[in-house]
């Protein structure tokens, strides 16, 4: 079914990402989920401090499912082995931490998995900006 856009602008956003899933490899995929759970989590802080607590929520569950059916899906144990186990149960408290902030509509928790997880990404960033795994990405393409 055809759907029609409020905004030509969200439009062509949508289409520019597209684009960018379509030409990220891997390690660029992970930091685009980072970056979608990161902005959700801001919108979530920022709903919450206006006292719009209806889309806090739906921005806590958006990011949530970033995190759990993007980020944690995307662990594969029989290679990441020890540290995708470490980075599921991670990924496993940042959403139980959201599940709290949603119902307590609690700003210090929202902080805290923000802090989180930015610097998860900065270590992801630091990953996909190393020469060896971008060969690899290369080749595995």
């Amino acid at each position: 079914m055809f759907q029609t856009m409020s905004k030509p602008s969200t439009a062509y956003g949508m289409v520019g990402l597209d684009m960018n899933v379509e030409a990220a490899n891997p390690h660029k995929l992970i930091l685009m989920l980072f970056d979608g759970a990161i902005f959700a989590v801001a919108a979530a802080t920022t709903n919450a401090q206006k006292g719009d607590l209806k889309t806090m929520s739906k921005e806590i569950v958006y990011a949530s499912n970033i995190i759990s059916q993007g980020l944690r899906d995307s662990l594969d144990t029989s290679v990441g082995g020890d540290l995708a186990i470490r980075l599921a149960n991670l990924y496993d408290y940042i959403c139980i931490r959201l599940q709290a902030a949603n119902l307590k509509g609690d700003q210090a928790i929202l902080k805290e998995v923000s802090q989180l997880l930015i610097e998860l990404r900065g270590g992801w960033e630091e990953i996909a900006d190393d020469p060896a795994v971008l060969s690899r990405n290369k080749v595995a393409a």
